[in-house]
């Protein structure tokens, strides 16, 4: 196909500041499709290429991985907040080749994606912690109440023991809903005033189990995937860079210490879980109270991306 390449650039460990001398080499790129494709509908999200062809291994320092995205695409994952959108809108000049001008008009705009509600950061590190058993505290929380709760009849409802409800960093009552119902909430779970014990028992002990044996795996440095962690870690300091310099600066200004959680040098359950714990609350903390805009102002990308095919392709 006779498609434009709009940039295409260094990424993953190379761009963050990361790379071993094991690491393998990723490329990520846009492109703008050809005429027929677009006038077809038949514009694709992305071609890919591996050199791995072994799902079974793990890539090593000979292998490349390459991801270009059309101009569609691209805007979209930046509209979204998809952090390799915004991490490729925030590469340094270095870091790039094969650049049309057309990129250096996207990331003139490149503000324009900031919004306060960056999901896709702060999902993607949660559900990190969560794997891999993160939450030591939140485990110890929901034990205090499984434990004051089976101390009572289970057709009590929860405002029969109001009083008598632990508090604690991931437990509180201080939440109304819509119906002036009082809200209980364990560990981001909100249970209202009226829930049976009976009820709440069950819930909180599935959510109990579901992390216990990590934790207690994390607890002795196994069965962790270190990558995975230094992944959620570089994702919450880039939106707490975001949310307060309005920037993400690359390579990443805790990139020595991203490597060596990476390579498992740093004690899991007395300094990385809860150095984590403690940045995902605060980076959605300064997500609350941030002034950017809630959401993008995508009639400004769709014009965007209808001149860039007026100019250049058609």
């Amino acid at each position: 196909m006779k498609k434009m390449n709009i940039v295409k650039m260094y990424f993953g460990s190379h761009l963050y500041g990361t790379a071993t001398a094991d690491s393998d080499l990723d490329y990520k790129g846009v492109f703008l499709p050809d005429k027929e494709s677009i006038l077809l509908n038949r514009v694709p999200k992305s071609y890919s290429y591996n050199t791995n062809n072994d799902n079974a291994s793990k890539n090593t320092n000979e292998d490349v991985d390459s991801e270009i995205y059309s101009l569609h695409y691209f805007i979209q994952l930046a509209c979204e907040g998809q952090t390799v959108a915004l991490d490729m809108l925030h590469a340094p000049e270095n870091m790039l080749f094969n650049k049309h001008e057309l990129w250096d008009e996207i990331v003139k705009h490149r503000h324009l994606f900031y919004t306060r509600n960056l999901k896709a950061f702060i999902g993607y590190a949660r559900r990190q912690a969560a794997k891999y058993g993160v939450k030591g505290s939140r485990l110890s929380d929901a034990k205090k109440v499984l434990d004051l709760l089976r101390q009572y009849d289970e057709t009590l409802k929860l405002k029969d023991i109001w009083g008598a409800l632990p508090e604690g960093d991931h437990i509180h009552c201080d939440e109304v809903d819509l119906n002036g119902m009082r809200i209980y909430q364990v560990c981001g779970k909100k249970l209202q005033e009226t829930a049976r014990i009976g009820y709440v028992i069950p819930i909180l002990q599935q959510f109990y189990d579901s992390y216990g044996q990590r934790a207690k795996q994390a607890e002795r440095n196994e069965g962790i995937d270190w990558k995975a962690i230094s992944h959620a870690i570089r994702a919450a300091l880039q939106v707490r860079q975001l949310l307060t310099e309005n920037t993400i600066t690359f390579p990443l200004k805790d990139a020595e210490y991203l490597l060596e959680v990476k390579q498992g040098k740093r004690d899991y359950t007395t300094e990385v879980a809860p150095y984590l714990e403690s940045l995902m609350d605060e980076v959605e903390k300064l997500s609350e109270q941030s002034t950017l805009p809630l959401k993008v102002d995508r009639k400004f990308w769709d014009q965007f991306i209808i001149e860039a095919i007026e100019n250049y392709v058609l």
